[in-house]
């Protein structure tokens, strides 16, 4: 048999780490002895052990380690990372270590280096110069760019889960269904914003076009305004309906105020775009007098910046649309590492490409009307995650009365 040790540390019981790691081993044929084990007695105590992991070769056993450091268990022998050279531009060499959404550390040089803006299915990229790391992902390799390979020396810290209340972020963590306290929920939300802008964090917004369709676009404006939120990914949909909900009253042809449709009305979206193509962007169209209320206006009547992120089905789109995904990509990068809280609101594919992004400790929420948004999202962690199965308008009237009641 082959055999290594791993160390556990943290809050290894209530986190479900120690049994997920020793089913682990097991399910993928391996077999552990657990070679020490001390429980924390009190509710801030963490727990630790070293558990000898074994497997009838060395292939698997190298399977089995590579697994259990994705779930932050650290192989005791400890050694630096090893790095190979990328031969060419969006290539890396065999073995590459591909990334959790955790944070993680490196062994380089026999210190334990952070990688620097953490996401997953990215790759380790090593500045040997000045002994920094990166993650980033395979589009942005460059040829001779230093890459982790193997597991070794690699540290992955996945969130604990101490005993206690953790507030909505952990009860709700389990799976997303349309008949939870809906309202309740809400309300440990709006607490939640309100704890993050009280310490000068910084909360952004993910949001389809159901918020202007629903007629909740113009309390999205006032959280805006009144400095609740400060960022915003989207598509052209969003911007494209809120600008025709400025200027027409409607959303897609329909009055945002009556729900009926308008004579004509399904042009006005493109009438929409037109106005803005003429003034050239959104923010001269509020700085001519043309867009004065609204989403799109609020961002930039306060300074808030907003991606928005082209699709092959945009009409248009307005000039302020991305419509390279990749540059797309690299455009959300900038904004999203600085962000403490996510609310996704019904956009499934602007959601999940933002969920991708974001590392692990990044609160999110996830409003959608279909269940599968919500659990694909909530998929991606445990504790930083909340799932609501509801319409966006019944929602987001709710949130902002919370956020305004003392």
């Amino acid at each position: 048999m082959y055999t290594r040790e791993v160390r556990l540390s943290g809050h290894i019981i209530d986190s479900l780490i120690l049994p997920n790691t020793l089913d682990l081993i097991m399910d993928m044929g391996g077999d552990f002895k657990i070679l020490e084990f001390e429980v924390g007695k009190l509710k801030v105590d963490t727990s630790h052990a070293i558990i000898q992991v074994e497997a009838p070769n060395k292939i698997l056993l190298g399977e089995i380690l590579d697994e259990l450091s994705e779930i932050g268990a650290l192989v005791i022998e400890i050694k630096d990372v090893k790095l190979l050279r990328s031969e060419n531009d969006k290539t890396l060499p065999a073995d590459f270590y591909s990334t959790t959404h955790h944070p993680t550390q490196i062994r380089y040089n026999g210190e334990w280096v952070v990688v620097e803006n953490i996401e997953m299915d990215c790759m380790i990229v090593v500045d040997s110069e000045n002994e920094r790391a990166f993650c980033e992902p395979i589009g942005r390799i460059k040829k001779g760019d230093l890459i982790v390979v193997g597991r070794e020396g690699v540290q992955v810290l996945p969130p604990a889960r101490p005993r206690g209340k953790q507030g909505v972020f952990e009860f709700m963590s389990s799976e997303a269904s349309s008949e939870k306290p809906i309202k309740s929920i809400i309300a440990n939300i709006a607490s939640e914003i309100k704890e993050v802008k009280k310490r000068g964090g910084k909360i952004a917004i993910v949001s389809g076009p159901a918020v202007v369709h629903t007629g909740s676009g113009s309390i999205l404006a006032n959280m805006i305004k009144e400095g609740y939120i400060d960022l915003i990914f989207a598509g052209n949909a969003l911007a494209t309906h809120d600008i025709e909900s400025a200027l027409y009253g409607t959303s897609l042809g329909m009055d945002v105020i009556t729900g009926e449709a308008v004579t004509r009305g399904h042009r006005n979206h493109i009438y929409a775009i037109n106005e803005i193509n003429k003034a050239g962007s959104i923010k001269a169209a509020v700085e001519n007098g043309l867009l004065d209320n609204g989403i799109m206006y609020e961002c930039v009547k306060n300074n808030i910046p907003f991606v928005l992120a082209g699709s092959i089905r945009d009409d248009g789109p307005l000039p302020d649309v991305i419509t390279d995904v990749i540059e797309a990509q690299d455009e959300m990068r900038k904004h999203v590492h600085g962000v403490d809280m996510v609310i996704m609101i019904s956009t499934m594919l602007h959601s999940i490409a933002t969920g991708n992004m974001l590392p692990s400790h990044v609160k999110s929420i996830c409003v959608d009307i279909n269940p599968a948004t919500v659990t694909k999202l909530s998929d991606r962690g445990s504790a930083q995650v909340v799932g609501i199965v509801t319409d966006v308008g019944t929602f987001l009237p709710v949130l902002y009365n919370e956020l305004k009641s003392d």
